[in-house]
């Protein structure tokens, strides 16, 4: 384990906390998921990306990770969908749990151990109703169950929002037979055309809230070290579960809240109403997964992050340049097998670059460290990158073992450093090959069209026919294809 600690900013007491889990060397830890109606947009690939990185700096730094994330597979949003399309609640809810899954694998999310279905924990959710109501927490209602809020003393305490914020903000239902507008849903009597269960207090469903409380508490124990969401959930469905789950147990629920913030498009708050809600399968038909993560992790956790055409091109660009540092690496190192560098034996400049590669990855931890900082880490990555181009172009630059060792071990700690955002995952060559494509494809002209336009530039320049060398030199780059003369050589790039 790493020495120094990591500090988290806990929603609960509003600050940054050393990170201390119940138990030494693991982890349990709780993300709320999808409910599955609809396809998932930039909003869920965000909190998917930031908590997996989470997860994998946690295993990074040597813990143990028990990770669940739930998927609610009945809920008003999926019977109403179900009976708009005529089929049951379970097929919707499938059919958009497997596009889920596709999604999260194509951004390179790695599965939680478990993914449980509220579905296939009725039983355990109306143990911990009856638990509620025999220890004076929750009352029935002509087939209705509730949780009765001002039994619970410590409510708000998650959200502190007082009772009138707390009245204005709560998704209530109008029922004036409930004791408190604040009272929400356990168990809900069965409507017809919906899903039912049977319970002691009739045919019925559970309500939202309850579910989490359930599968947190069945698989990471009463007590969890991480429980994690969108902002948009820390009121009411957060506070919910504190309420329920500590009344249930007579114990802490969570130790550290982690909520990340919302995401806006072109500056807007995403709403399908104003026409901005961009799915996750849309987005990776334009942009490859990996700048999509990059645009995601470059800014901080807790910040709102501002999606847009122009924000995903810089981010694109971005991993462009990385790639290609690292394949002109690849082609310099080869799959050679290099010693360990003797830093004592480095000139200046070789041992300049090697410090700051080496000093990359400690402070890629130190940042991770401070409430797990991606921004600052990628910023990071970025000038190591530009302080690589500068030293491979110098005009003094030779291939030596050394060299190569240096930059063979550097390359090792930027994919080390990637394994973690979940980045450079690809083979320079694959990747840069596939943009190249992309890009030409966008611009709708093909390699050897290119090619037969750059030889009969060359030929044009033979021939001393500098007029139609420009021509076509000007005509390429209208397409977006810039050309670089070298020493006996004509390379082109993707504008």
């Amino acid at each position: 384990m790493a020495a120094n600690p990591i500090k988290v900013y806990n929603t609960a007491s509003q600050k940054k906390e050393e990170f201390v889990p119940l138990r030494e060397n693991r982890v349990t830890m709780y993300v709320c998921g999808i409910t599955a109606y609809d396809y998932a947009h930039i909003g869920h690939a965000r909190a998917a990306v930031i908590f997996d990185v989470i997860f994998r700096y946690l295993t990074y730094r040597g813990y143990q990770v028990a990770y669940v994330r739930n998927f609610t597979d009945v809920d008003d949003k999926i019977i109403k969908r179900a009976n708009d399309e005529g089929v049951s609640g379970n097929e919707i809810a499938q059919r958009y749990i497997k596009a889920y899954t596709e999604d999260m694998h194509r951004l390179g999310v790695k599965p939680p151990q478990h993914e449980p279905l509220a579905t296939e924990h009725i039983d355990d959710i109306i143990a911990m109703i009856k638990r509620l109501i025999d220890r004076g927490y929750a009352y029935s209602l002509d087939g209705d169950v509730y949780f009765e809020v001002k039994k619970f003393s410590e409510y708000g305490k998650l959200s502190k929002k007082n009772i009138d914020d707390q009245l204005a903000g709560a998704r209530v239902e109008m029922d004036k037979r409930k004791k408190d507008p604040r009272d929400f849903a356990l168990w809900k009597k069965a409507k017809p055309n919906e899903p039912f269960w049977p319970s002691p207090w009739g045919e019925g469903r559970p309500g939202w809230h309850i579910e989490c409380s359930v599968m947190s508490q069945k698989y990471l124990g009463d007590t969890l070290d991480i429980h994690g969401g969108g902002r948009d959930l820390i009121f009411p469905h957060h506070e919910n579960e504190v309420a329920q789950s500590e009344a249930a147990t007579g114990k802490p629920f969570v130790r550290y809240w982690i909520h990340n913030g919302f995401v806006k498009i072109n500056r807007e708050k995403m709403s399908k109403s104003l026409g901005n809600f961009f799915t996750v399968k849309d987005m990776l038909k334009d942009y490859h997964p990996e700048v999509v993560r990059l645009f995601l992790l470059s800014h901080h956790y807790r910040s709102p992050v501002d999606f847009s055409s122009t924000a995903m091109q810089e981010a694109e660009g971005g991993l462009e340049r990385i790639y290609t540092t690292l394949g002109e690496i690849d082609g310099l190192v080869g799959k050679k097998d290099y010693p360990k560098v003797e830093e004592g034996r480095l000139n200046e400049a070789d041992r300049e670059i090697y410090q700051e590669l080496i000093s990359l990855q400690k402070n890629f931890e130190k940042r991770m460290d401070d409430d797990f900082n991606t921004a600052v880490s990628i910023g990071s990555i970025y000038q190591t990158i530009r302080s690589l181009n500068k030293y491979l172009s110098r005009p003094e630059f030779a291939k030596t073992d050394e060299v190569c060792a240096i930059l063979s071990e550097g390359r090792a700690i930027i994919c080390r450093i990637g394994e973690v955002l979940g980045l450079f995952q690809v083979l320079p060559a694959d990747y840069l090959k596939m943009m190249k494509n992309r890009k030409l494809a966008q611009l709708k002209i093909t390699v050897s069209e290119i090619e037969r336009m750059v030889k009969e530039r060359n030929q044009a320049r033979e021939d001393k026919d500098w007029a139609r060398a420009d021509e076509i030199r000007d005509s390429l780059l209208n397409k977006g294809i810039i050309l670089e003369d070298g020493k006996g050589t004509t390379d082109w790039k993707v504008k």
